[in-house]
């Protein structure tokens, strides 16, 4: 994942630090508490062979991948659906390699959000529908991602498509146009509408923007992505401080939580998830089970500095 990346000669001096909640978010969290929260952690792919003698056994095939990450995690953030339109005969394949509780979240075509930028788009819209409803109760929330250059001015069309999601589909939506942030009004306006709709905007946690560290959600559900930096120390210490920001809405009755690690390399992705889950257990008092490497049956831990 490249979206922003920094030079690493520039990572010590960007303020990592998590801003404040906007006011919205304990509004919301307010009104619908949840006795138990659901936590979500996953990765945005499986097949990788370099996870293969670290996360997946030795000679372990391909088509046995997924199989072996759902062992590891309960999500994946389906980023295969963006570059090829899903086929239901695909989506019945990966839903017969994973158990029950398992959820997929699958990214909508870039037919849909690049080359046609959310305009006439119905045909292709049901299309899609149609084959990731074959994922039943395995399907977790759909991810959103305009175009990037789609900004404010593009909000009467963003809030077509998105008004035209059937309600039982939960939706997230990725805003990469920094104007959603710079300009407060267009971000209200945007907010209104994924409210009134009940789908959230994702937050992206990336060296490059921290724009995208909004904070405010406008339902009680979060969707998370964190890009990391191939294992850097300031990784552990952004982790420890979500750590911490997903024990506070827990105390405020946060239904859901949806967290996936990124890495402008995705091959350390799993290690910075292994060090994550028994601090969410430590401190938030969940009981994830904890990833372990094949060659390895002692926890991770943070590095020393």
């Amino acid at each position: 994942m490249e979206f922003g990346k920094v030079d690493p000669s520039e990572l010590d001096k960007i303020d990592f630090t998590l801003p404040p909640d906007h006011p919205d978010t304990a509004l919301v969290l307010a009104k619908e508490k949840a006795a138990k929260t659901e936590v979500y952690i996953g990765c945005a792919k499986w097949g990788r062979k370099d996870w293969v003698g670290k996360l997946y056994p030795t000679k372990t095939k391909e088509a046995d991948f997924l199989t072996h990450y759902a062992s590891h995690f309960n999500c994946i953030e389906l980023n295969a659906t963006f570059y090829r339109m899903p086929t239901p005969a695909q989506i019945k394949t990966w839903k017969g390699k994973v158990g029950k509780d398992f959820k997929f979240c699958p990214k909508f075509v870039d037919q849909i959000t690049h080359l046609r930028r959310l305009k006439n788009v119905q045909e292709l819209t049901d299309q899609f529908l149609e084959a990731i409803y074959e994922f039943g109760d395995n399907l977790g929330p759909i991810f959103l991602m305009p175009h990037p250059q789609m900004g404010p001015k593009s909000l009467e069309v963003l809030q077509s498509f998105i008004e035209s999601i059937p309600d039982e589909v939960e939706l997230f939506t990725e805003f990469r146009h920094p104007e959603w942030y710079s300009n407060t009004k267009a971000f209200d306006q945007v907010y209104d509408i994924l409210k009134r709709q009940q789908t959230g905007a994702i937050i992206t946690d990336a060296s490059g923007r921290r724009d995208c560290v909004h904070m405010r959600l406008s339902t009680p559900e979060v969707f998370i992505r964190f890009v990391g930096n191939a294992l850097h120390p300031t990784d552990y210490t952004r982790v420890d401080d979500w750590v911490q920001r997903m024990k506070q809405w827990m105390g405020q009755g946060i239904h859901k939580i949806w967290f996936f690690m990124h890495q402008h390399e995705e091959l350390h992705s799993p290690e910075l998830c292994r060090y994550m889950i028994p601090e969410i257990n430590k401190h938030c008092g969940t009981s994830i089970p904890e990833i372990r490497f094949i060659d390895d049956n002692n926890l991770f831990s943070k590095p020393a500095n």
